[in-house]
């Protein structure tokens, strides 16, 4: 995506159509729109082509490029798990791990990120009725290993409005529960954690359309993606349009619901309940 972006400015900096840019690389309109928006791998052959066709002589600039595009089409380390993955999924796990801030709500069941790996397991049981021990394991073990990432030095934002509903509804047995509303009571303390709760005391709210993710990403270039998955497939909106009204319903959210400490108190009620 980054690549794509960077070949899109140069690209209308020269004031050259995508069908020009197409020819000169024997290619389509529509393969370097994809190029653009990340969609497609690169070839350096493509990108030393393009290069050229919008003026980059520089050396240095053109090797940061490249370099980009042979790091774009190196498969990420969630790639060994494509097996047991939706096909829309890899993409999603490849843009949260670049996202310097994670905007979610969540109402069906605690979000991934923030899963035990007992409560984790109960959901992808449930969700892979049929499924093989192996296969179960794996797909536990990619959620836990995405957890590493909210943890780690390079840490992104993450803020979090979680339904009421996604707490009541039990995934295992009642010591499963317990144990994942104790670990969202410990994680919500880290600093780059904001969680909040959405009772069901206050009725309706602008999330009633369902669960969705905002990824925003350092790099300026980037537009901010909505993640909004379905039953067969996953949508990914970046215009500016769209994010900027899941962006109002998420700050209307978070205004609603009971601030972080208040949540926390929430959760310990539904801990003694429990």
């Amino acid at each position: 995506m980054l690549l794509g972006s960077q070949l899109r400015r140069l690209r209308e900096a020269r004031g050259i159509t995508r069908e020009a840019a197409g020819y000169s690389i024997r290619a389509s309109e529509s393969k370097i729109s994809r190029m653009e928006l990340g969609r497609v791998s690169f070839k350096t052959r493509d990108v030393e082509d393009l290069l050229t066709l919008y003026g980059i002589t520089d050396e240095q600039e053109r090797a940061s490029l490249l370099s980009l595009a042979r790091e774009a089409n190196v498969a990420g380390w969630w790639h060994s798990y494509s097996d047991v993955l939706p096909s829309w999924f890899p993409t999603y796990v490849g843009l949260e791990g670049a996202a310097s801030l994670i905007r979610a709500y969540e109402v069906q069941f605690v979000h991934g990120l923030l899963q035990t790996e007992a409560y984790a397991r109960a959901v992808v049981r449930r969700g892979m009725k049929g499924a093989s021990a192996t296969d179960v394991d794996k797909r536990v073990a990619l959620r836990l290993e995405r957890q590493k990432y909210l943890v780690s030095e390079s840490a992104p934002e993450f803020h979090i409005v979680l339904d009421e509903a996604a707490l009541r509804r039990p995934y295992g047995d009642r010591e499963v529960m317990r144990g994942q509303l104790q670990h969202l009571i410990e994680i919500s303390q880290r600093p780059n954690v904001r969680l909040q709760i959405m009772p069901f005391s206050l009725g309706g709210h602008s999330g009633e359309s369902g669960a969705f993710t905002i990824l925003s990403f350092p790099e300026s270039d980037l537009s901010d993606v909505v993640y909004l998955e379905q039953l067969t497939s996953a949508l990914y909106l970046d215009k500016h349009e769209d994010v900027a009204q899941y962006e109002t319903a998420l700050k209307e959210l978070q205004q609603d619901s009971p601030g972080p400490d208040e949540s926390r108190d929430l959760l310990r009620g539904l801990l003694q309940l429990s």
